[in-house]
C-alpha cells in the first residue's frame, strides 16, 4: 500500500490541528508552512476535509481552520480511504473494489495479501488522531533495522 501525497498532506495538517486541539483557528498559510505543504494544494485538501466534517473554518483576519471533532473521533483509515480509495493491496482481496481474477481458486499468495489488507485495515481504522498523538515519532534506527532491510529490497 502506498499513501498518496494528498493523504499524506491531509494527515500532516490534521495532526497539526490535533496537537493544538481545542484551539483558535490556524491560518492556511501557517498550516502550509509548518507542514511543508504547497499552499495551493492545501486549499483543495482543506475543502475536502471540511466537506467530510473533520475540520471547520472561521472567516476573517483571525480566521483559519480547526478540528470540527475531537481527535479521538477522527481515524487515519477514514482519511486515507477518502483520498485514496481502497486500503487493499490488490483488487481481488478488496471488499468494496473487488475485481475477480481467474487465478483465485488456485492462487496461494492471495492469502498473504488478504492478511495484509486485514492488518492494515484494523491498524488504520483503530488509529485515531488522539491515539497516534500519544505515541512517539519513528526513529531512524527503526526504519533502517538490519533485520528488516537485509536483502529485503525495502
Amino acid at each position: 500500500m502506498k499513501v498518496s501525497r494528498q493523504s499524506d498532506y491531509a494527515l500532516r495538517v490534521l495532526f497539526a490541528l490535533a496537537a493544538r486541539y481545542p484551539c483558535e483557528p490556524v491560518s492556511i498559510r501557517q498550516l502550509a508552512e509548518e507542514n511543508d505543504v504547497p499552499k495551493r494544494f492545501l486549499e483543495h485538501i482543506m475543502l475536502d476535509l471540511k466537506a467530510q466534517g473533520w475540520v471547520e473554518s472561521a472567516p476573517g483576519k483571525k480566521g483559519g481552520y480547526r478540528l470540527a471533532k475531537p481527535p479521538d473521533r477522527i481515524f487515519m483509515g477514514h482519511v486515507v480511504r477518502h483520498f485514496d480509495g481502497l486500503l487493499a493491496p490488490i483488487a481481488c482481496v478488496s471488499a468494496s473494489g473487488y475485481e475477480p481474477c481467474a487465478q483465485e481458486p488456485v492462487c496461494r499468495f492471495r492469502r498473504v495479501f488478504l492478511d495484509i489488507r486485514n492488518e492494515v485495515t484494523l491498524r488504520m481504522d483503530g488509529a485515531s488522531l488522539a491515539s497516534v498523538m500519544a505515541g512517539s515519532p519513528v526513529r531512524a534506527e527503526e526504519v533502517f533495522d538490519e533485520l528488516m532491510i537485509a536483502g529485503a529490497g525495502i
